[in-house]
């Protein structure tokens, strides 16, 4: 035997265990990639008005949620909506064919769901012609539901309102972030500040002087939030309830979202923290409630997103796997034909 055969059956005896001591490598971790797709499971709590809290059953791959006073939505990783709760005025039926969706928003009784192109679609309750989205808005980035009118967010960072409140402010520019509460509205500029236009009746329009390095803000019924880039909470407005009472040493918030009379906190370490009006039970987290990545306040209930949804997130180890399989194969064929023509040569 000569010796490019003796290394070749060498290399062939070392690399063959090796290709299948890898092999598993490829499906494994293919499992544990496709698994984050099964995550994205919504859980809801508090009064079970017109069915609300009721989730759907085997409801899975939510990638973002929002509740409204008797409507919850969830944005499915195929760029589907599911509603449910109260459609005596047509907020859960969800237009026919509606697709390609980027985000979604619960209103009073409407929903507003942002597509992929930049246009919004609008249904439910036309009260005051919240779901009468303006002819030719298009660009849009971000959209809010409030209790009866609807916000929209253009990509050059200027805002349009439609239906029945007060017009946005002039001139108001550079905005990254928008919420329609019930009644009145804030706007986040990239400067860090908030803007906001609307009723006063109980100081919810009055922004904290000297507010900055706010990161988010959420509207509520008559009072609003803010989330600072050091990760505690402002909140300012109608005090009824306990709601702008944010708890003592509360930290290490990367989401908030105000219901109509009560408040969420969404912590870095996946938990939730809820304050104010709590009648309902839409302050009592459930118990062992973790890993959850959204939250959303409503009319008297809460939700919460666990697991992003997001189909095939994460790191392609199961590419990764597949490509150490290739390169053990390449070496099983490649290195006797290496030595062989380097024999052949001498």
């Amino acid at each position: 035997m000569n010796s490019a055969s003796r290394v070749g059956r060498l290399g062939l005896t070392m690399v063959v265990p090796l290709v299948i001591a890898l092999a598993p490598l490829g499906g494994l971790q293919t499992e544990r990639a496709s698994a984050s797709s099964v995550n994205g499971v919504v859980v809801a709590w508090g009064g079970d008005y017109g069915g609300v809290t009721d989730v759907p059953a085997g409801l899975s791959g939510a990638t973002a949620i929002s509740a409204g006073d008797n409507l919850s939505l969830a944005l499915r990783n195929d760029g589907t909506v599911v509603a449910w709760g109260d459609n005596t005025v047509g907020a859960t039926s969800v237009p026919a064919g509606l697709s390609g969706v980027t985000a979604v928003s619960a209103g009073g009784s409407f929903g507003l769901a942002l597509k992929g192109d930049g246009t919004v679609v609008a249904w439910g309750s036309h009260f005051e012609g919240n779901t009468d989205v303006p002819a030719g808005l298009s660009n849009v980035i971000a959209i809010s539901a409030g209790g009866g009118h609807s916000l929209a967010l253009r990509r050059d960072g200027t805002v349009v309102e439609w239906g029945d409140e007060s017009a946005v402010p002039a001139g108001l520019s550079g905005v990254t972030a928008i919420s329609a509460g019930v009644a009145h509205s804030l706007a986040l500029k990239s400067d860090g500040t908030v803007v906001s236009w609307g009723p006063n009746i109980h100081g919810e329009s009055t922004v904290p002087a000297g507010l900055s390095g706010v990161i988010a803000i959420s509207a509520g019924y008559s009072f609003s939030l803010a989330l600072k880039s050091d990760g505690t909470v402002v909140a300012w407005g109608d005090g009824t309830g306990g709601k702008t009472s944010v708890p003592a040493g509360l930290s290490g918030v990367t989401a908030i979202s105000a219901g109509d009379q009560h408040c969420l906190a969404l912590k870095s370490d996946g938990t939730v923290v809820a304050w104010g009006d709590g009648t309902s039970g839409q302050t009592t987290i459930p118990a062992g409630l973790s890993g959850v990545t959204a939250i959303a306040g409503g009319g008297g209930f809460s939700m919460a997103l666990v697991g992003s949804g997001a189909s095939g997130s994460g790191f392609p180890w199961a590419i990764v796997g597949a490509g150490v399989v290739l390169l053990a194969l390449l070496l099983v064929i490649g290195v006797p034909f290496f030595l062989r023509a380097r024999r052949q040569k001498a």
